[in-house]
């Protein structure tokens, strides 16, 4: 069966470009020109993948990806031409799996959509790459070497390696690392990930699997 695609985008001429786009992939692809449609739609419908521009009428692509993620575990591809950081960490902290920026070829969004929809199907993603957490003992190993990994850096991996290809933003994983809300820097967050990839490293020398992702945050990826 064809992965499911909705393009929620109020420019008919963009929509309909990227719908042959797709189609031409082998996609199954629907179209919505309003926000405020698209719970009910999804509710009634379901997707694999919903390509959400940021400015729609009825209600904020924001606002929607906020209301599909309570209940749908779709993948969202935000589409916007709000280059402005703030917007792009908004986005990806309210559960947006990936953005891509106006103006912007339909070849790039389609390579988008593949990848992020092949993120989605390892399920198991921390498994294929040989990583292994015990929550129980804070314990972790990747390749059979164990990590050695202090508390702090056990919950950041855990986070980053529960959706492969997710980009979190330094807030994210601070609210994951510290239950106890103490207030600390970004740089705190960096120096963590800097021992966090080391100890990888020293297991597995051949591999990079935390990347950082200039502007927004880190995402892990085998």
């Amino acid at each position: 069966m064809a992965d499911r695609i909705l393009i929620v985008e109020d420019e008919q001429k963009l929509a309909e470009l990227l719908r042959d786009y797709l189609v031409q992939e082998g996609y199954a692809v629907s179209l919505l020109d309003r926000g405020d449609a698209v719970e009910d739609w999804m509710r009634a419908h379901g997707a694999d993948l919903v390509l959400l521009d940021l400015m729609l009428p009825g209600k904020s692509g924001l606002e929607v990806c906020k209301a599909l993620r309570a209940f749908s575990d779709a993948s969202i591809i935000m589409v916007t031409a709000r280059v402005a950081e703030i917007d792009r960490l908004l986005g990806l902290e309210l559960g947006a799996d990936d953005y891509v920026c106006k103006p912007f070829s339909p070849r790039e969004v389609v390579a988008r959509v593949k990848a992020v929809l092949r993120r989605a199907k390892r399920k198991d993603g921390p498994a294929e790459s040989g990583l292994v957490l015990d929550e129980a003992g804070f314990q972790a190993s990747i390749g059979g070497k164990d990590l050695e990994l202090t508390a702090v850096e056990f919950q950041l991996l855990k986070v980053l390696a529960a959706r492969p290809g997710r980009i979190y933003s330094r807030d994210q994983l601070m609210d994951a690392m510290y239950r106890d809300e103490r207030v600390v820097s970004d740089r705190t967050v960096d120096s963590h990930v800097k021992k966090l990839r080391k100890k990888i490293a020293d297991a597995l020398p051949e591999r990079e699997v935390i990347h950082s992702v200039y502007g927004v945050g880190y995402k892990y990826e085998w």
